[in-house]
């Protein structure tokens, strides 16, 4: 309870997606009607796509993996940043990050993409500038947060290229960006805060 009272965005975006990632494996319809078609929305279609594709996920190892990530980082980032900040954040990045994906596959009919990549790449990068050093466990090994930011984006730079998943591998760079953006907007001196945690 002290999660929802706290960080009751967080909480909210992590119940919904779950539930919605499951029940969309057991109903396959929801795969077309939530997925990012980017032929059909280059044409002003189903714009809503932007928000949906970030509920469902391609299967369980997709769903954990950024789910994993979101624990670890949203529910603090929360707590930094604000709770409409976060909501916005959030927002934004599932709708930013995929607008290269648009404008990449926007002729390719066969295409589609799905998946909270972008948001969850907004979210851990924003949580960096605020704690580069802090550690989270991989499999049980202790990793500063920022080393595995990079191994992420490394990850995503290599499956984008080389996957054939239907995963929005291309939104985390774009959704890192985001993320960054967005929290130096918000709260200016988190770059000199960054700077500092970073080489002290």
């Amino acid at each position: 309870m002290d999660y929802i009272h706290d960080t009751p965005v967080a909480s909210v975006i992590f119940i919904f997606t779950v539930i919605t990632s499951i029940y969309a494996f057991n109903d396959h319809g929801i795969y077309g009607k939530f997925m990012l078609h980017p032929y059909t929305v280059s044409k002003g279609r189903k714009l809503y796509t932007y928000i949906t594709s970030g509920l469902i996920h391609a299967d369980w190892m997709h769903l954990i993996f950024n789910m994993f990530t979101f624990v670890f980082f949203a529910f603090p980032l929360e707590r930094i940043i604000g709770h409409w900040q976060f909501g916005l954040m959030y927002m934004l990045s599932l709708i930013l990050s995929d607008i290269p994906t648009v404008i990449k596959h926007k002729d390719h009919f066969w295409y589609n993409s799905l998946g909270a990549s972008g948001a969850i790449s907004a979210v851990l990068f924003s949580y960096i500038l605020f704690d580069p050093w802090g550690k989270i466990l991989v499999m049980g090994i202790p990793m500063p947060s920022i080393v595995f930011a990079v191994l992420y984006l490394l990850y995503s730079w290599y499956m984008a290229k080389n996957a054939k998943d239907n995963i929005g591998h291309d939104a985390h760079f774009y959704g890192a960006l985001t993320g960054v953006i967005f929290t130096l907007v918000v709260v200016p001196d988190a770059l000199s805060n960054f700077l500092r945690l970073l080489t002290s």
